[in-house]
């Protein structure tokens, strides 16, 4: 857990993907993507269905360690908004556990838009706390500043020959952009045009270490 200046206020970048906010005790993750697994079994791709208590464990992990009480989503929490009928027993259980026990908001995007009942927790399209906006994909007409999820982002590296990728954060002045921090999900690039065009071409790729934060430009 590594210090993050954003926009005025003081997080702490996680190397599992998520962001604390100290000032608010505040647990921020993105694109959980809760039940992709059996999505894609229904589909007729098998894929392993622990997907979603995975994520929860790992949520419930860092709420623990870092004694949040707050826990925000940033969209697509869940795969597709059918996700919560399909949720299996004990992730259920788990999810109920975590919603009573924290004050939990659930950011919809565009995944799980029509999301109705998570299992407590209130559930919003966007929101704006101590001058932050929170939403599910960035706004590049919109100057205030802003956390978001949506893309994914990952650096990719060639490293002694090697392609490696990492899943980063994406920064500018004014955005801060959240990896997906779900265990059944990909990707996008961070060089991707589409991130450039959400956040502006001077824009950063943080990698967050246990002791440290890798910063890499992405103009270059």
């Amino acid at each position: 857990m590594v210090p993050l200046s954003f926009a005025g206020h003081e997080l702490m970048a996680l190397p599992e993907g998520g962001l604390y906010w100290p000032a608010r005790k505040a647990l921020l993750v993105a694109d959980l993507h809760f039940e992709k697994g059996s999505w894609f079994a229904a589909r007729g791709q098998m894929l392993p269905p622990y997907d979603s208590i995975a994520t929860l464990h790992a949520i419930e992990a860092l709420a623990e360690r870092t004694q949040a009480r707050e826990l925000w989503c940033l969209g697509d929490s869940f795969h597709d908004s059918e996700g919560c009928e399909r949720l299996p027993g004990d992730a259920r259980a788990l999810l109920a556990r975590l919603t009573a026990r924290l004050d939990w908001r659930w950011i919809t995007g565009n995944h799980d838009s029509l999301l109705i009942d998570p299992f407590g927790g209130t559930i919003l399209e966007e929101a704006e706390v101590d001058g932050l906006v929170l939403r599910h994909e960035a706004e590049p007409r919109d100057p205030r500043p802003e956390l978001s999820g949506h893309f994914h982002p990952k650096l990719r590296l060639r490293i002694r020959g090697r392609q490696v990728a990492r899943r980063c954060f994406v920064a500018s002045p004014t955005k801060l952009i959240l990896p997906a921090f779900g265990a059944l999900t990909g990707g996008l690039d961070a060089h991707h045009p589409e991130i450039a065009r959400a956040v502006g071409r001077s824009a950063q790729a943080l990698v967050a270490l246990e002791d440290r934060l890798l910063r890499f430009p992405l103009a270059a």
